[in-house]
């Protein structure tokens, strides 16, 4: 099971990989132009590698596994974005001041998929620019729950990725469901969810993301099948109200 570098699947390009992959993956769109205020895309010598979410001035959280590798690339923070590629007034750009991942991280099964981000500067609030709330308690968002995703990785399994936003709406599926031999069996963990919809996935390049319900961050993109849209590998998220207490001890610092 590697890593989900998720990302949203648009019809024209979904169409293409069925055609040429004998795979038909679909079902999402361009977002519109700054309606997910927290969006952040991680990258790496300024090109996008994961994504990730404000949650506060300084803080973004992310996925662990974006950070699992040592790189000597310059990494970059860029907040506001739309298109990755036109200036536009609305983005703010920062450096890493502290990375930090969840220490029980497990590359094995992306157990404690879970990472903080300390920027190095306070972001200026606008409309482009919010913290989204994340869950604290409550447990696991209900089966059947619609829930959206976002981001800028590729749109198809042959791995176009686009330039703007990308959306999608999915539900969450059964918990047993995802736990079963056929799924994901036993690396399936009490710290994961897994959300999707006939035709509706996210691909590579979206990490880090947040599954978003009732305008609140209830999971991160972690991790699912290698090629996207597979009806019995769906998207799996980390279930961020687990690491409440983590997440503000470690923020603190």
């Amino acid at each position: 099971m590697g890593p989900r570098h998720y990302a949203l699947l648009l019809v024209a390009a979904a169409l293409l990989a069925s055609a040429q992959l004998g795979d038909c993956v679909m079902g999402g769109g361009e977002a519109v132009a700054h309606s997910r205020p927290y969006m952040a895309s991680i990258q790496h010598d300024d090109k996008h590698e994961c994504g990730g979410f404000l949650i506060s001035g300084q803080w973004v959280m992310t996925a662990a596994h974006c950070f699992s590798e040592p790189s000597d690339k310059s990494i970059r923070v860029v907040l506001g974005a739309h298109s990755l590629s036109t200036p536009e007034d609305s983005k703010q750009v920062f450096s890493i001041a502290s990375s930090h991942t969840h220490p029980e991280f497990s590359l094995e099964n992306y157990d404690n998929d879970i990472a903080l981000l300390k920027l190095d500067g306070t972001a200026t609030e606008s409309s482009a620019v919010k913290p989204i709330a994340f869950q604290r308690g409550g447990g696991y968002v209900q089966e059947g729950e619609e829930c959206s995703i976002a981001g800028w990785g590729a749109t198809s399994n042959i791995g176009f990725r686009p330039d703007k936003l990308q959306q999608v709406d999915v539900k969450v599926l059964s918990r047993r469901l995802c736990g079963r031999s056929d799924y994901y069996g036993d690396k399936f963990t009490d710290n994961m969810m897994c959300a999707a919809e006939s035709r509706k996935d996210t691909c590579d390049g979206d990490s880090g993301g947040p599954l978003v319900h009732g305008g609140v961050a209830v999971g991160i993109t972690s991790n699912g099948s290698k090629k996207c849209g597979r009806p019995k590998k769906p998207g799996v998220y980390t279930v961020i109200s687990r690491y409440a207490q983590w997440i503000d001890s470690t923020m603190q610092q």
